[in-house]
């Protein structure tokens, strides 16, 4: 077999800025509810409010960006997405030790950097495929979402035990800090990049905000795929609140055990997307979609079924496990055909309106998934989650469909 894949010293600078960034975040996983619980005394209402509303809010202020992002070197918006979000997340600290810190500022910051990150990845994403090969857009893709598990695995331990040694704002100034070393690092990357083509010499109509939707429901393929990944990862995240309050507060599980549950897992998304490219060798692409987006799904419904002590650990653990395994060998896959799919005129807006539309979906089903746990019980909440999602796979594409006028993507490049 070959050897590792080498994509060139630009996308090393790319890959290097991204991870730095991953793992800054990483550290500062859920440090903005842990200030609010912390230093503002915040009640579970405003708790939620800032998990769901915060990016909920961030989402809208994404929409008026993307066509300002599609016609624009990706580049230079990726740099100012990087200080934007390192602005936001250092007046924090500095709130913090004038005494000046409030629940609405960490709502604010939420959604500014909720947003800027909708912004930064849509432009990263058209900066990608312009970057590398066509053929290698799959090894590149899952090259970040390795990284990007490695550092849900690592980050959140290690902030928690920063914070615990340093103080609550310890891994916000760290997370502020890894935006300007991936600023740096995009800054390094060499090379002329051609300013985007834009018809005509008239201003951006409003129309041009919906764009990013009418390919995606206009594509088939995108289409399904889309609808697919709106109510999986909506009601996969919608668990997490729900199993916090049955493993900490109904099950009595220490909190060392409940991050262990979940960041032992995340190691398994290493697995993953380091099988992807083999995986579609030898089986395609379609099999993918359907067998593993399926195998994404089916084990959800097993949370319903947790224990105490360690049997209850071991079945979180064992469940996150599957779910990771195939979810990180699935979203390169994705990421690299929904590239493919989208004219290069059209990518900012449609990763745009990808993320959005993701955004919602998530803030939507944990409000509706709290309020069936607040009139019944978590685990009731948990069970009918894990069964809604076992209905996804019908929106799964059956066959490729591919739009008979678009051009099949190139399968080697000279």
């Amino acid at each position: 077999m070959a050897g590792r894949r080498r994509l060139g010293r630009q996308f090393g600078w790319l890959w290097a800025s991204y991870a730095v960034s991953a793992y800054g975040s990483g550290l500062g996983f859920g440090a903005l509810p842990l200030i609010a619980v912390l230093v503002l005394h915040a009640g579970p209402a405003e708790v939620s409010a800032l998990s769901a509303v915060g990016p909920a809010v961030g989402a809208l202020i994404a929409v008026p960006l993307a066509p300002w992002v599609e016609f624009r070197r990706k580049r230079p918006v990726m740099i100012m997405m990087d200080l934007a979000r390192l602005a936001a997340m250092a007046t924090v600290p500095v709130a913090y030790a004038f005494g000046w810190l409030s629940f609405v500022q960490l709502l604010v910051v939420s959604a500014l950097v909720a947003a800027a990150k909708i912004a930064f990845n849509a432009a990263g994403g058209a900066y990608l495929k312009a970057l590398v090969r066509p053929d290698d857009l799959l090894v590149a893709n899952a090259r970040f979402e390795s990284t990007n598990w490695s550092s849900i695995a690592v980050g959140p331990p290690l902030g928690g035990a920063a914070i615990g040694l340093f103080g609550p704002v310890t891994t916000v100034v760290a997370d502020a800090l890894s935006y300007l070393l991936s600023a740096l690092g995009i800054t390094a990357i060499r090379g002329q990049e051609e300013a985007p083509r834009r018809a005509g010499k008239s201003p951006v109509r409003a129309s041009a905000l919906l764009d990013g939707w009418r390919h995606i429901l206009g594509h088939p393929g995108l289409r399904a795929l889309y609808l697919n990944q709106l109510l999986v990862g909506g009601l996969i995240m919608a668990t997490e609140p729900l199993l916090a309050v049955l493993l900490l507060r109904q099950l009595g599980f220490p909190p060392w055990q409940y991050g262990l549950a979940f960041a032992a897992p995340c190691l398994g998304g290493l697995i993953g997307s380091r099988l992807a490219r083999r995986v579609v060798a030898r089986f395609g692409r379609l099999w993918v979609f359907r067998t593993v987006g399926t195998l994404r799904a089916i084990w959800l419904i097993g949370l319903a079924f947790v224990r105490p002590g360690v049997v209850g650990l071991v079945t979180v653990m064992a469940v996150e496990l599957a779910i990771i395994i195939n979810m990180s060998l699935y979203s390169p896959v994705l990421a690299t055909y929904r590239l493919e799919h989208t004219p290069e005129h059209l990518v900012a807006r449609t990763l745009s309106a990808w993320s959005i539309g993701q955004q919602a979906s998530i803030a939507a089903l944990t409000a509706l998934a709290g309020l069936l746990a607040d009139v019944t019980s978590p685990r009731t909440a948990l069970t009918v989650a894990g069964l809604l999602i076992l209905t996804t796979p019908l929106l799964l594409p059956r066959e490729d469909q591919t739009p008979q006028h678009e051009p099949e993507p190139s399968r080697s490049h000279s």
